[in-house]
Parts: structure tokens; sequence; C-alpha cells
């Protein structure tokens, strides 16, 4: 038999471009059209509406970037169109091929009442169906001349990115301005056509159903007077019913339809822009949920939520009543779509209790699952913190993205390093702006790795990041998708319903242990260092201002900041969004983010000195706050009291072959004269960490030009070129005393100067790094290597509540692919009873690899195992900038190292001690008698009862019994969940007096909440 499918592909395609869908608006007029433009940042909608406007008309040019124009629109419909449906085409310059990156708008009437969104796949406004003729209409369209940065061909440098430099030039044209006639059939013609068409496309060439589909999408064609389509279309749709109302086959696959909007709460646009794009979608989704009653919305992230109840309060109160209604669906129960690889401890668990908190307190509503489509893999403490947020299932769509190795299931149970699982999906659609195409739905039915023992998939559907959201198209597409013969069966669901379906029909689903990686993004670990450390540091100054806040409120009395800490949290836990705390937005975006954290720096430590203050109390004597989770130099974890000097003194000399030595009774270290650390001797154990004829701390240099996404990745050849950093300006002993010595180090190269301080203290078993990089570099990757002398086959790097091990090799290239990797505050290696660990205060991405050396003396052979740490990166998109300037790390290298030591050393560099002036010590509000069990968080009560509430976790991957003492009376301690609600899945506590025994599983977490005695006062 002929195959004439080709040739009727392509007469579907020309007649349904060039006539059918044409047809859809039969008849217009122009309307009246003037524009204002707002000066600098946007108005509130009341000044744009009452500005002064100037005509313009379709073809002028308009929008500079970044620039808002008040459109206002008005005219009048034809009386001759009476009974008809009628609608304004309100055309701003789009370029349907890419919905969400470039200009916007959302409609107003005269009195500011939100109508909806215009995108380039939604430029319509219905007027009414049907009209009477002759009425009168106004809008007024707030338009964003958002310039397009992702563009064909992409990731081009640009200084579109920061309204600093992106110039003035308009950026679009108005394309139409009209009031249309809307013909419903033809726009019906056009959705069966398009559905039929695309199923033909999929099915195999000798499929029956194929060739039914053909003739009849043939028959309909011929039905069809190009010169007529409006009267000849429901003869047209006649001769499609039959192929129309054929069942699907009872085996076939179900895809839940989920409507959905993914967008970036910051990414090729500002903040201020997302908080325009989530009010243009939401206003989208309210009406379009309320013409089609069949359809379910979600939208994830209170953050944005949050934000269009403060900027644009009238959607959000259409966004209330939907979810009430439960159409329009709160998704996630995070504050943001974060990153899951860089966060620490604490934040992570905030994105849940923020985030949860929120859609509880706003709309009633228990998200039971995590929402991150887009997120650059998953770190492998997070299903317990899932867990522990009261969550029980997870969706992800982004492990499709990986270059080398294809994960091997959609639907299965995601073990964390503590033993916690997740019920886990990926939807094998592989997108989170599913259109319901026919290609997108085959694709999804044969690519479930499931088949066989589940049969149930979701779709999230709609255009993301302000490309408008779902259109009535695709939920036309969704009408003929319920039940058609050859296709998957298609049903709008809200997430919920979906996971308990699958997780019903799929008990036994098969397991992941670890972290989910993506082979791909690799970059993000590192771009935009002045955002990370913003980060690491604000974490941890939020730390200390809870803890020095509580046990300030509960000793002495002093006010415990709740709302400034929760804005402060909030504010952080924003700029952990995927593409922010990443480096992979717009320079206006990291520079923004640079003055934000400095502004949350200062207010932190405003509230800690406030704190400190008043625990000090008057008086001049010399007071040490040790806020991290372990004692140190005589000073109690948590608590304020005098330092007590241990150890032996420093002493530094000059070393024979050049150079210096930096020695105590712990540690020798050896500096050559080129500035670089050739020996690091552990006494004790009688063996040095550095490799034989190797140096550490060596800068190296590689050239960074990735095949695609600049900031984002980095590609395994960057590995094949590198330049060694050895030539030093200056290294000179910069001061020796028996508290300390310190070398200091220049070198220089290309346009960029580093400058390294490297001191040994006493009684402090590590050698710490201070680099202060002036970089000037572009499309360069810079790390600093640490060839050590072990025979390691894996390796541990800190992640949320514990730490997860890697392999050094690479058997298969499941292990080949992990070549940069994320650690938080350490990375540690071993051999069995010896290790070693550099810790640090700002860096994520690094890599680990082995080499065996062979020859030489009995001495010389061996393995080394080089740890590298990740600095600096220079992509030029998005941002053409990227981290050029002034940036500075600390590091150290921790010879002789049990895991316990890396988690002790981690935190202490990232929570240096604080002297302060006082009257006398102050005890821990809280302590623990076992060092393996860290406190991550000392704060009061969220629900301001003053209750003292403590988050603790296994840190070393064991056992642990541990006694907790409260510096305060006792009357009760119960375990909670995240939330602080009573939970039955912590360890069972035994209260003694003012302590609480328990029992950890390796890795637990357990927050406490402490009730204080009868007599105590909440501090609010």
């Amino acid at each position: 038999m002929h195959d004439d499918r080709a040739l009727v592909e392509a007469r579907l395609k020309r007649v349904l471009d060039e006539r059918i869908r044409p047809a859809v608006y039969p008849e217009s007029v122009p309307l009246e059209v003037a524009a204002w433009v707002a000066p600098g940042e946007p108005v509130p909608v009341a000044e744009g509406l009452a500005a002064a406007h100037s005509p313009v008309a379709v073809g002028d040019a308009w929008g500079a970037p970044w620039a808002t124009t008040w459109f206002r629109v008005r005219g009048t419909v034809p009386e001759a169109w009476a009974g008809r449906t009628v609608e304004a085409v309100l055309d701003l310059g789009f370029d349907e091929r890419m919905p969400g990156f470039q200009c916007e708008a959302l409609v107003y009437l005269p009195d500011g009442t939100p109508v909806k969104g215009l995108n380039p796949r939604n430029q319509w406004v219905r007027v009414g169906a049907p009209v009477r003729g002759g009425e009168r209409v106004e809008w007024h369209l707030e338009a964003a001349s958002n310039p397009v940065i992702l563009d064909v061909p992409p990731f081009r440098p640009t200084a579109l990115g920061d309204r600093a430099t992106a110039g003035d030039e308009p950026q679009y044209r108005l394309a139409r301005m009209d009031l249309a006639v809307f013909d419903t059939e033809v726009w019906e013609l056009a959705l069966d056509l398009e559905v039929l068409g695309e199923l033909m496309a999929e099915l195999p060439v000798d499929s029956p159903r194929r060739w039914e589909l053909l003739r009849a999408v043939g028959r309909a064609l011929d039905a069809v007077d190009l010169q007529d389509v409006g009267g000849t279309a429901a003869a047209a749709r006649r001769r499609l019913r039959e192929v129309l109302a054929a069942p699907a086959a009872a085996s076939a696959h179900r895809i839940s339809a989920v409507g959905h909007a993914h967008i970036d709460s910051a990414w090729l646009w500002p903040l201020r822009e997302t908080v325009r794009k989530v009010a243009r979608t939401t206003a989208n989704m309210t009406a379009l949920l309320a013409d089609e009653p069949e359809f379910v919305y979600t939208m994830s992230q209170a953050q944005q939520y949050a934000w269009i109840k403060e900027h644009r309060p009238e959607v959000y109160a259409k966004v209330k009543q939907a979810v009430a209604e439960g159409r329009f669906v709160p998704a996630g129960g995070m504050w943001v779509e974060s990153d899951t690889n860089m966060p620490g401890s604490e934040a992570m668990a905030r994105q849940f209790v923020y985030g949860k908190r929120f859609f509880l307190e706003e709309f009633g509503v228990e998200n039971d699952e995590a929402w991150l489509p887009d997120t650059f893999g998953f770190a492998a403490g997070l299903p317990q913190i899932i867990k522990a947020a009261g969550t029980k299932w997870l969706l992800t769509q982004k492990i499709s993205w990986s270059q080398v190795n294809s994960f091997p299931h959609h639907t299965f149970r995601w073990e964390g390093i503590d033993g916690t699982r997740i019920f886990t999906h990926f939807p094998p659609v592989d997108t989170y702006n599913c259109q319901l195409s026919g290609a997108e739905l085959a694709h999804a039915a044969r690519n479930f790795k499931e088949k066989g023992t589940a049969r149930h998939s979701l779709a999230p559907t709609g255009w993301g990041d302000g490309g408008g959201g779902t259109t009535r198209e695709m939920v036309a597409k969704a009408r003929r998708l319920r039940n058609l013969d050859g296709s998957p069966v298609v049903r709008w669901e809200k997430p919920a319903d979906f996971f308990a379906r699958a997780a019903a029909e799929h008990p036994d689903a098969p397991v992941w242990v670890g972290e989910l990686y993506l082979e791909l993004h690799r970059g993000t670990l590192t771009s935009q260092a002045r955002t990370k450390r913003g980060n690491r540091r604000s974490e941890h100054l939020l730390r200390e201002a809870e803890l020095w806040s509580a046990t300030a409120a509960v000793t002495a009395g002093f006010r415990y900041p709740y709302q400034e800490l929760e804005q402060i949290w909030k504010t952080v836990l924003l700029h952990q969004f995927h593409d922010i705390l990443p480096g992979s937005s717009i320079a206006w975006v990291h520079r923004e983010a640079e003055r934000t954290y400095a502004a949350v720096a200062a207010e932190l430590e405003g509230l800690i000195g406030g704190a400190l203050a008043a625990l000090a109390g008057g008086g001049d004597r010399r007071l040490v706050a040790n806020a991290a989770p372990h004692a140190r130099g005589g000073v109690a974890a948590g608590a304020v009291a005098p330092p007590a000097t241990e150890g032996g003194p420093v002493v530094a000399g000059p070393r024979p072959d050049g150079g210096f030595v930096l020695q105590h009774d712990l540690l020798r270290i050896e500096i050559d004269g080129r500035g670089l650390v050739v020996s690091a001797y552990d006494k004790g154990a009688g063996r040095d960490a550095v490799a034989p004829g190797a140096a550490a701390n060596l800068l190296q240099l590689h050239p960074d030009f990735p095949n695609m996404w600049d900031a984002w990745d980095v590609d395994a050849f960057y590995r094949e070129v590198v330049t060694d950093l050895t030539d030093a300006d200056e290294v000179v002993l910069a001061g020796a005393s028996p508290e300390a010595a310190t070398v200091r180090v220049v070198r220089s190269f290309g346009g960029s100067r580093v400058v390294q301080t490297l001191t040994l203290a006493r009684d402090q078993r590590r050698l710490d790094i201070d680099t202060e990089v002036d970089w000037h570099e572009t499309e360069k990757f810079l790390k600093a290597a640490f060839p050590l002398d072990l025979h390691a086959e894996r390796y541990a790097a800190e992640t949320q509540f514990g730490h997860l091990y890697r392999p050094t090799h690479t058997n298969t290239s499941w292990e080949a692919a992990k070549f940069e990797a994320c650690a938080h505050r350490f990375v540690h290696a071993a051999e069995p009873g010896w290790g070693v660990a550099l810790v640090n205060d700002a860096t994520y991405g690094h890599d680990v690899t082995r080499t065996v050396r062979e020859g030489g003396s009995e001495g010389e052979r061996g393995t080394t195992t080089t740890v590298r740490l990740s600095l600096l990166r220079a992509p030029r998109f998005p941002d053409p900038e990227t981290d050029q300037g002034t940036h500075r790390f600390r590091y150290a290298l921790v010879p002789g190292a049990g895991i316990g030591d890396a988690v002790r050393e981690g935190h202490r560099i990232n929570l240096p001690e604080r002297v302060v002036t006082g009257s006398g010590a102050v005890p821990p509000l809280v302590s623990v008698d076992d060092d393996a069990v860290v406190i991550t968080a000392v704060k009061l009560a969220d629900d301001h009862s003053g209750d003292v509430v403590v988050r603790l976790h296994e840190a070393r991957g064991g056992r642990a019994r541990a006694t907790l003492t409260c510096g305060f009376a006792l009357a009760g301690a119960v375990t909670t969940d995240l939330l602080e609600r009573l939970t039955e899945d912590g360890p069972a506590l035994e209260r003694e007096g003012d302590t609480v025994r328990m029992a950890l599983r390796p890795f637990q977490i357990v927050t406490l909440r402490l009730c204080r005695a009868v007599g105590a006062q909440p501090s609010d």
C-alpha cells in the first residue's frame, strides 16, 4: 500500500497555517492605541492608568530594554457583529518561538481590575460571546519590554543583562491591535486537525489506526473550501467525528496533565520582573479556570504567592478563591524551587518550614509533594528533610538532561543518607513545559521505564517563565485526548491525586540510593563566587543570630527578634533559587544579590551584637563567644567565656632549600621558595599529608569554554590543558609569635593577582590558608590542588545533615561523569586509621582524583589522592563580567583528621569566635555530651510560646547515644517535625531534671521542643 502520509502531512500543515488558522479571526477593525513610558522602574497601577498617553500606531517601535510602557487601547464593536463572539487581538511584537523570553503585558480594565496576561501564545482578550454590537471597550496594558537574552543562536555575550549597560534602543514593534470576530467552529476544526495530525505522525507505518486517520484527515481537508473556511468548517469537522470518538485501548498509558507554568524566580530577568511575570501568569490561569471546568492548575514557590499578595492583591484575591475551590493547587511546599546541592542543612530545612507554613496559613493546604522540576541535581541528604517536613513525594524532571547516563527509572523510591525513602517521579515526557503535542505524548509512553509494572505518569503542561501558562488550545487538546484510540489517555489532575495513584499501583517501586547527580551544569557549583560566599556567610550568621538571641531571651530578658529573623531567612531562601545561588542569572540579579547579602550581614551583625551585649553585661573582661557546635579554646559550644590557650608554641624558621618551616607539637609545615606546601607532617602519626614530590595549595588554571550553557557547564575536556601557577612575586614570613606564624605569598598571572597567607596557630591541627584573588581572566577556571599521600578508593563530602561518599576511581561511566561535584564545609579522604580533611568557608565545587606513583624508592611509591577546590570561573553568558574583581576564600588543610575532625573544623572555619567584653561567663543554653551529635539550630519556637527549639543530628554516620542538657528549668520535651509540630517519628526521649537522653541512628535529624518551667515568660 502506498504511504501517502508525507503528502497528507504537508497538505495539512499548509492548509492549517495559511487558511484555517488565519480564518479563526475572519473580520477585524483597528483599535485606537496610545502609550506612556514609565520613567525608571515600574510604577503603581494607579499611576500607569492615570498617566498622560500619546498616540501610537501599529508598526511603531517601542520598549527600551527593561522599560515599562503603558498602552491604552480603545474601540467600538461594530453593530454588524451583534450575536457573534468578539475578541481583541493584541500583538506587541511577539516572537512565538520563544514564549516567556521577551515582552509581556498584564491587561487591566480602566478601574484597575486585572483581566489577563498577554504573551506570545496568548494574545487575545475576550469582549463577549456573543456581543450586542456597539459596545465601547477600553483596556490598559502594562507592557514590559524585557530584552531577548536567550536568543538564536544562544549564549552570546550581551550587555542586555543589566539595565546600566543595556542601552535604550527599542526592542519591539507593535504588530497588531485589533478587535476581531472569533470563529469558534474554525478554531475547533484547527484543534481537531492538529491533534489527529500529530497522532498520525507518531503511529507506526503498519498501524491500521494510522491509515484510518490519514484518510479521515484527507476527507476533512477535501470538505474545506479554502475561500470559505468559516462556511465549511462544520462539514469538515463532521468527517472527523468518528475517528475522534474511537476509544483508547485499555492498556494505553495514562498521563496526568497538570496545568503548570514553571517561573524562574530570577534568571534572564531581575527579581522585580518575576513579581510581574507571576501576576500575569496567575491572572491568565484564574481566567482559564473560570472558562474551563475540567482544568486544574498548580503553582509552586510560596515566595511567588507572597509577591502577588503584596504587589497585586486583586490578582491574589482571584488566586485565593480558586485555591479554595480546589482547582488552583499550591504545590511543593518550599519557599522557592531552590538549588538543593549548595544550601546548608538548616537552610534546606527552612525552605520547607516557610513554604509549607505559608500554604497552611494562607490556604489551609498541607503539601504532600516536593515539586522541583528544574533543579540541577539533588543532594543525598534531601529525602530525610522532605520526610521531616511532613512531605512524602518528590517530582523532578531535570535528571533527564544528563549527558552520559540515562537514569534507569521514572517512578522509584529514593533513599537518602540516613535510609529514608521518598516516592519519586520523573515525568517521562521529559519537559516541564509540555504542550500536549502528539510527539510529547508518544515520547512519554515510549520512554516510560516502568512499563509492565506501572502505567501512570505526569505531564506539567503550560508555558513557563512568563510564557503565560497553560493555553486554551492545550485544554482543548486535552478534551480530545481523554479517550482517543492510538494515544495515551490524558486527564487533568492534581499532583497529589497522581502521586496517590502512582504509589498505589507500584508499591514495590525500585530503590535508588544516594544523590541524584545531574550529569550537566557542573559549573553552577562555582560560577558567581560572591553570590555563593554571600549565601554561606548568611547561613552562618543566621545560626549565630538565633543562638545568641535565644540564649539572651531566656537568660537575660532580651527581646527575641521573631519578625526580623523570619524576614532575613526568607530573603536568604529566595536567593537560593536554582538560578541565583548557582550563578546562572544575568548581571542584574547577581549585582543585586551582592547588595542584598551585604544588607543581610549588617542586620544580622546588629542582632548578634545586641544579643551578645545583653549576655555579657557590663565590664571589661575579655570573653569569647563560641557559636560553633563543638568546644574550642576552652570555651564550650554555645557559651561565652574567657579563652584558655593550650598546646605548645608555634616556631617559625627558614627552610634549608628556600622557604619556611612552621611547626608546633602537632604539625610541621614546610613551604618552599615558590610558596607551595611541600610537607604537612603529622607528628603524632609520623606521616606526611602531602604526596612525595608533590606540592599542595597549588593554584591551577584551565581554559574553560564549554560547548553550551556557559555559566552552567564545565565540560570534561577542560582538564586536558592546565597551567600550574608556581611563579611567586613574593614569599615572606609575615608574622611569627608563639600564638601563630604566617607566610605571605603573592602571585601574578594574566591580568590577575593572588595574595595568600598561610597560618599555623597554637593548638590547631590545621594549616589555614586565606586567599584573596583580584580576578581579571576570561573563560578560565581556577582551582587549588592538594595532592595527598593517601590510598583512598572513596572520599566523603559534606551534604545536608551528614556526608556522602563518592568514588575516586572511574570504573564506570556513572563514576566518570562525576568529575565535578558538590561539598559543603569539608572534603575528607582517608585510609583506615588516618585521613586528611580540606575545609572551606565559601566554596562548593571540587574534584577528587587518584594516581599511582610507580618507580623511585619504596617510600615514593603508592597512591596520590588529589583534592582540588574550584575557586573561580569566568564565563561570559549570561553575565559577560562574571566574577571580575576581588574575591576572598578561606580554606584549611587538616592532616590526621577523622570524619569527626572534618565536621568540627568545617564548622570552626565558618563560625569564627567573637571577642566581646563583659562581666562574666555565660553557659550554653543547651549542650550535648557527644561530639558526634551536632546542633544545627537553637531558637525560640515560631509560635512565640517561649519554648526552645533545638535541631540536631548524628554527623559521623554511626549510632550515638547523647544527653542534652538545658541551661534553664525544663518542664517538658517532645520531638517535632521541621514545622515544630508534634511527631512520633523521633527517638524515644528520657527526661531527667533538665536533661534529655536519646539514641540516634546514623545521620538522623531530631527536632526537640523544650518547654520551660512555669514562671518562664515568652520573650515576644
